[in-house]
């Protein structure tokens, strides 16, 4: 059939046809086919290879996420069934509904580390480990929402208590009521004619005249040209246990969510810019990441990926050839970062806190206005 695995992705098999690339996306037994005519591929698999396949046919549910085209005509993922099932499972755990007299998945501020609640049964921590495990798949096939509070709550598998189940059956509570959540493949650009130009001269500085590495083992891409943003926060002194921050990043490709991560940083940061700096330091990584399974898989990228973060302080020093670090054990996440902004990978820029949508990947809030300004064009 002439399907190769991508380089950067294994899982994700691929080929030219004339001015396109066709890919067929493997998961355990499942697969997912992009190409211009499927059914012919389907048939191949089917007639001549002896698969057994059930379920062909347009894309429209695929590892518990349903797809669908809203009313005008915009490719939509939504894990509705997915959500529906885990309410079920709860009903027949708990013989009732989750509680949703809830807006958020858990309150603002709070920090179930410190809980000192009865540690649960044999019984209860089977449940819970379920909760979790289903919460976290939810996470994966797109409620960006409650990536934070399933990160928090995933540190108690071991040896939860009352209070962590409590959190937990919140978390599906705000489910049950914010079910119909919607991630849309929006493919336009975005414009960002209006930002500042950085035009800096790196040459004299450390960094030289660094370039982003070229592929040399890559036909080229095919197709429209896609734009990454990419927005970063940081929670400091997230666990007031250990005093680790939490790590916060949305990915999108063009308009569209394409990743999500929220993570305790590996250090403890005694200040909001050293733990701002670890967290632009991750992300410059996962750029990267991303730059490189995106060419891999022969999509054209924009030469400059766009990164923003709230704290004006860090992307000052972060864009400027002559800023200067006065503390030592930050030193590698400060180079990490300026080198990718002096080769061209990425332009950092200063975006207001309350206009970041990463804040919701960095810490627990509750519900008010200017969140649902934040989830509103990401999930509903």
């Amino acid at each position: 059939m002439g399907f190769v695995p991508s380089k950067s992705e294994p899982d994700i098999w691929m080929r030219k046809n004339g001015n396109v690339y066709e890919y067929i996306a493997v998961y355990v037994d499942d697969l997912a086919i992009a190409a211009k005519d499927p059914k012919s591929i389907r048939d191949i698999l089917m007639d001549k290879h002896k698969f057994k396949l059930k379920g062909t046919g347009p894309i429209s549910y695929h590892l518990g996420c349903d797809f669908f085209r809203d009313k005008n005509g915009v490719m939509c993922m939504a894990p509705n069934k997915y959500i529906e099932k885990m309410i079920s499972t709860y009903e027949q755990m708990f013989g009732c509904k989750p509680c949703t007299k809830v807006s958020s998945p858990l309150e603002k501020g709070d920090h179930p580390e410190i809980d000192t609640s009865e540690l649960l049964r044999e019984s209860g921590v089977q449940q819970y480990q379920l909760l979790i495990g289903a919460m976290q798949w939810a996470v994966s096939i797109g409620r960006i929402d409650i990536t934070t509070a399933v990160m928090t709550l995933s540190g108690f598998r071991t040896t939860p208590r009352v209070g962590h189940l409590d959190c937990a059956k919140r978390v599906y509570g705000y489910l049950s009521k914010m079910r119909y959540a919607i991630i849309r493949v929006r493919t336009e650009e975005p414009d960002y004619s209006a930002l500042p130009e950085q035009d800096f001269d790196w040459a004299y500085s450390v960094y030289g005249n660094v370039r982003e590495a070229e592929l040399t083992d890559a036909p080229d891409p095919l197709g429209k040209y896609v734009t990454l943003t990419h927005y970063v926060d940081a929670n400091l002194f997230h666990d007031v246990i250990t005093g680790c921050s939490v790590t916060g990043i949305l990915h999108l490709v063009n308009k569209t969510p394409i990743d999500w991560y929220s993570k305790k940083q590996a250090t403890v940061e005694t200040a909001t810019y050293g733990s701002e700096y670890v967290a632009a330091r991750t992300c410059v990584e996962q750029v990267m990441d991303l730059r490189l399974t995106l060419r891999y898989l022969r999509v054209p990228i924009r030469e400059k990926s766009y990164m923003f973060g709230d704290n004006k302080t860090v992307v000052e020093s972060s864009i400027r050839p002559h800023a200067k670090l006065h503390k030592r054990h930050m030193a590698l996440s400060f180079h990490r970062v300026r080198e990718a902004i002096a080769a061209g990978i990425v332009g950092f820029y200063h975006v207001n806190g309350v206009r970041n949508p990463a804040d919701i990947l960095s810490k627990h809030w509750g519900y008010y206005h200017q969140v649902w300004k934040l989830l509103r064009p990401l999930l509903f």
